[in-house]
């Protein structure tokens, strides 16, 4: 049986993707409430690279919520654009790293039995987190494989509710990689680096 704080963090995390599908700036803080709540979670589950990533999550998401309102042009509101592919290529030698490292952490001193799996989710959830806070449209696709990885990590580990959550997730994944290119498409050619 689900715990109060899975639903919980179900619903906040619903609700913040739906946001950021909607470019909506209220995204941000929502999504650190969200963060809390999977902090405690992922601690009495044994995901301990989840539960660092959540930490992580919310100091990102301040910068986020900063880079949403001043992070374009001028100072402005940052609008949706594509990664350089040599910013593409350092994000994923950066996840290769950090899978390894992270690997490495969970083996040596933690009891967790899924240590690559918890790395490599964990690895590919900061590169996407750092792509959303530049509105880079790519981000929908490295969060779509993380999430794919993460439903059955999540049914394994029993947390049956917050599996179904990522599947959600995944629906509003597709929903945004779509809006997000209606918009890049109104907006004039950008490249960001």
């Amino acid at each position: 049986m689900p715990s109060f704080i899975e639903i919980f963090g179900f619903i906040t995390g619903a609700a913040c993707v739906a946001l950021l599908v909607r470019q909506n700036i209220w995204n941000w803080p929502l999504g650190i409430a969200n963060n809390l709540v999977f902090i405690v979670l992922f601690y009495r589950t044994g995901l301990y690279a989840d539960v660092g990533l959540q930490g992580f999550y919310i100091a990102i998401s301040l910068y986020g919520w900063w880079s949403w309102l001043h992070g374009g042009r001028d100072h402005g509101v940052l609008t949706v654009a594509r990664v350089k592919p040599v910013i593409g290529a350092l994000l994923a030698l950066g996840v290769v790293g950090t899978t390894a490292f992270l690997t490495w952490l969970l083996r040596h001193y933690t009891n967790s039995t899924v240590p690559v799996l918890d790395s490599l989710i964990t690895a590919l959830s900061l590169a996407a987190q750092f792509m959303m806070t530049r509105k880079w449209i790519e981000n929908w696709l490295v969060w779509l494989t993380a999430n794919c990885l993460s439903v059955g990590l999540l049914i394994y580990k029993g947390l049956y509710v917050t599996s179904a959550l990522y599947l959600v997730y995944q629906v509003l994944c597709v929903m945004g990689l779509l809006a997000w290119r209606r918009a890049l498409k109104e907006a004039p050619m950008v490249s960001a680096g």
